[in-house]
């Protein structure tokens, strides 16, 4: 485990010292205390109640957007005025059963439609939980949420033409290596290049829209771009090849595919929820177009709260007249991990996927993995991230549905982020000592 930063233990001396002090015999034990990465699960646990007594905790958050995010569950305390959250079922409240983090991933916000955004993974996300008997708070922490590792070093990418940051763990490496490349209207995101840096990685966090002197809207998309990025990756000093790896969600994933079919040094590719064909904006690469598929806006549903769902807007991508956008990813020869989450409201992503996998199928190649997470919604963030079942979607100009059912959803993300490691691991070149070893 990664040593805790000097901010984080100087807290722990300063919430000892007050534990010690005061008089209240209710106490709140959080596991890690008081810093936790954000992808780590918290162990929390509450003595001192009185016996068989209901008691409500909450939970509750800022984003770098200026929302708050909150949750509550309420327990009962055993014979012993003891609450385990790992083993105590939430009677009511933000959900209901035993789900040990619970009171993280079913946060909801409080502007409507609002995904958690952290912009600066340099600085802690601080989340603050307290515990309510008969109307009072008994007790309370701080606990703050980690994305980056005090060993690991940010560059920001501004010389050249690429823009985004990137993350390299401590040592002289080599290491392997990862292009992330977000959604559409996601800007840069650093969450998941920030973790996985400390896992080992050397992570290019991409932008492709949105970001510094990059254009708001994009009309097209040159490949050459994503071209730059990846050369990038492959010659810096610390990243062993011979190949990267990519991560993408969303519109990113139809952008992944097209850079595994078209670009050489690419060893391995994560699609999560993305789409086989070109979507939203023309892919160009050396004078070849892949269009996009057509919307069907015919196939858009008005929902009684107000609420768009988009899921069949964007129709079969293997219909005649959308062929042309498909993209040729038995070109590749990269390993694929495809994600499907089946509640997907944003799109198809279960049908897309199956064509992508039956289309290497049909040209006589077995380099893919399918994973399907049923009762799952569109973002599949990092562990412990608050489900994000509607979102103002960029193409469609207006707040959509964007599905899941919370507690599958939670599960699914904590799934998925191991699925994630363990398929970098087996595909990208893992020989180097220094990187089994952090792992």
């Amino acid at each position: 485990m990664a040593l805790l930063n000097r901010s984080c233990l100087a807290a722990c001396r300063k919430c000892l010292a007050a534990r010690m002090s005061g008089d209240s015999r209710v106490s709140l034990q959080l596991s890690p205390w008081t810093c936790s990465y954000f992808d780590e699960p918290v162990h929390m646990e509450v003595d001192g109640l009185p016996p068989e007594q209901s008691v409500e905790m909450r939970s509750k958050l800022t984003d770098s957007k200026g929302v708050s995010f909150q949750a509550s569950a309420t327990f009962y305390s055993d014979k012993n005025g003891h609450i385990d959250v790992d083993k105590c079922p939430s009677m009511g409240g933000s959900y209901i059963g035993i789900e040990p983090m619970g009171l993280f991933s079913s946060m909801q916000p409080l502007v409507p439609h609002s995904r958690l955004i952290k912009r600066d993974v340099s600085a802690p996300l601080s989340v603050d939980i307290e515990v309510v008997c008969d109307g009072q708070i008994v007790a309370q922490e701080t606990l703050e949420r980690r994305c980056m590792a005090d060993d690991v070093q940010r560059f920001p990418l501004e010389d050249g033409n690429i823009r985004g940051s990137l993350f390299v763990p401590p040592g002289p490496g080599p290491f392997p290596a990862i292009l992330d490349i977000p959604h559409l209207g996601g800007g840069l995101t650093e969450l998941r290049a920030s973790l996985l840096a400390k896992k080992g990685y050397v992570v290019m966090a991409l932008a492709y829209h949105g970001y510094q002197d990059l254009p708001k809207v994009l009309m097209k998309l040159d490949v050459e771009y994503l071209e730059e990025a990846v050369a990038f990756l492959r010659a810096h000093p610390k990243v062993k090849g011979p190949g990267i790896g990519i991560l993408s969600i969303s519109k990113g994933g139809d952008l992944a595919l097209t850079m595994s079919a078209l670009l050489p040094g690419i060893s391995a590719t994560v699609c999560i929820n993305g789409c086989n064909g070109a979507t939203a904006f023309p892919i160009h690469y050396k004078g070849t177009v892949i269009p996009p598929i057509n919307v069907d806006n015919g196939k858009i549903i008005h929902r009684k709260d107000g609420l768009l769902d988009v899921r069949d807007a964007i129709p079969d991508p293997m219909l005649e007249e959308n062929r042309a956008s498909v993209i040729p990813i038995e070109r590749a020869s990269c390993h694929f991990l495809f994600v499907a989450a089946e509640d997907d409201r944003n799109w198809n992503s279960l049908l897309f996927s199956e064509q992508a996998a039956q289309r290497l199928r049909d040209h006589g190649k077995d380099n893919y993995e399918l994973v399907r997470y049923p009762k799952a919604g569109h973002f599949l963030d990092v562990p412990y991230t608050p489900h994000c079942p509607s979102s103002f979607h960029p193409a469609a100009g207006t707040v959509v549905v964007l599905g899941g059912e919370p507690k599958a959803h939670a599960e699914a993300q904590v799934d998925l982020w191991e699925r994630v490691q363990q398929f970098f691991r087996r595909h990208l070149n893992s020989g180097h000592s220094k990187w089994k070893a952090m792992l």
